[in-house]
Order: C-alpha cells, then structure tokens, then sequence
C-alpha cells in the first residue's frame, strides 16, 4: 500500500474549541500512523504550543508544519526539545511595515511577535491561556525591531465579522494573513502558508500529489485545502471554508476528523 500524506490542522479540527483532544481522535490519528500514512500536524500555534499535543497524538517522528507554514520542524526524539528546524525551514519578514499600518486602523490591538522556540514579545498582557511560551510585555519600538515568523493581534471585544472588515481596510501588502475563528488575525509572510509547507514536505516524503489529504476549518487552512487531492472541511467550518473544501465531515465535537481517518484505514 502507498502511504497517504495527512495534514492535520489542530484548533478546531483535531482538538475542539475547548482544547480537548477527544478519545475516538486520538485512537484514529494512531490508527493511520500505524497502518503506515504520513500524518503531518499543520497549525497557526508556535512550535511551543504544538509539542504538547504532538506528544498527546504520540508523534515523535516526522515533520510538523506551525505558524502558518513559517516554521517546518523536524520531530525528532533524539533533540533536546524532540524537534530541530534547520535554517530553510524557517521564513521570517520584517514586522514594521505591517504593525504601523495595522496601528493606524487598530490602535487598541493587542500584539504579539513570534519568538521561534521561546514564546511572544507583547504589546499588553493576552487573555489567559491564548498563548503558550514566555510572554514578555516590551515597548512598541521592540515589536518592530527584529525579523519574525508570526505577528498576531487580537481585539477581544469585537467579532469575527467586524475584525475581517477593518483588516480588509488596512489593505495589507507584502505580507500573508489570515483571520481566525474569534477577532484574531495571524500575519505571516508572503507567499507562506500551509499549503506551500506540506507541499515541501510532501517531496521530502516522496509522497504522489494524488495521495494527499488535509482536513481543516479556518481561512488560514484554505491554501492547504486547495492544494490537497482530498480537502476536508469539518462540519463547523465557515462557508468559505467547506466551499473550498472537496467534502465536508462531521463537527469537531462529533468526532468529523476520526470519520475522515478512519475512511484511510
């Protein structure tokens, strides 16, 4: 049998909103690995923030694809941390242009600037529990200062829909971004997403093009949807999503990714 390559989003698709990683998920996820497929986690969190539910999956080897694609990790039981990430797989931009243009049509934002394999340099504190790693509050200046992988805001009190209109405003370029489930916006680098990451670790893998599948449920999986012989939308996907999607599966708190799995085995 030819090995498929699976490419799994976390939030919303293998965890539920709550952050729970459900039985019947877990049991799937191990199912396919042990039947031989290539399972490849491919999530907006930071490296820090993947660890613990690849060790929860029982993935210890293999790649891992986080920030939106800006960082491919090796998983590798021998490291320090259990992964390495060599210099090409990491894409970084300059965060200045995008945070002061951002600034003038969101000036109450909260901010966050990845910091690869430590955590976030902030604007003000995040809500509890929305951000994994050290999070250190520094002066705005020192946001722009370094080259990163990731810039996330967030404006708690509005909602999604009032949030995708005001980035849509701030006509963004140079730069790739995605609005997430709640008032969230995930800003990367250009040209990166998940889609262009699994597709290098699809080559790495040797895996054909016509043995692909991801599943997901937020805009930030549509370019890995898209590029996915079999795209799976879950059930609580935005429109925009599952029409973008080959199918549409179950909720994630109906278990849609254990059916999309289990449908490999």
């Amino acid at each position: 049998m030819q090995p498929h390559q699976i490419c799994l989003d976390l939030d919303g698709t293998t965890l539920t909103h709550a952050g729970e990683l459900r039985p019947a998920v877990a049991e799937a996820v191990a199912a396919v690995v042990a039947a031989g497929h290539h399972v490849v986690v491919a999530t907006g969190r930071s490296v820090v923030a993947t660890v613990p539910v690849l060790q929860a999956l029982g993935l210890s080897t293999g790649w891992a694809v986080c920030s939106n694609g800006a960082v491919t990790v090796r998983l590798d039981p021998s490291a320090p941390q259990g992964w390495s990430v060599a210099d090409e797989d990491v894409v970084t931009f300059d965060p200045a242009p995008v945070l002061t243009r951002l600034r003038e049509v969101l000036p109450d934002a909260l901010v966050a600037v990845e910091e690869l394999g430590v955590g976030f340099r902030l604007s003000a504190p995040y809500p509890a529990d929305e951000l994994q790693g050290e999070q250190t509050v520094v002066p705005w200046e020192e946001l722009l200062a370094h080259p990163t992988t990731r810039v996330t805001l967030r404006q708690p009190e509005a909602t999604s829909e009032e949030f995708v209109e005001i980035v849509e405003r701030a006509g963004l370029h140079g730069v790739g971004y995605a609005v997430g489930f709640t008032a969230w916006l995930d800003v990367n680098p250009e040209g990166v997403s998940k889609g262009s990451a699994v597709e290098i670790v699809r080559r790495r893998l040797g895996v054909e093009p016509s043995r692909t599948v991801a599943v997901g449920d937020q805009r930030n999986d549509l370019e890995m949807l898209a590029w996915a012989a079999r795209g799976v939308a879950m059930g609580n996907a935005p429109a925009e999503v599952q029409e973008v999607a080959d199918e549409v599966t179950g909720d994630v708190d109906d278990d849609g990714l254990a059916t999309v799995l289990r449908s490999l085995l």
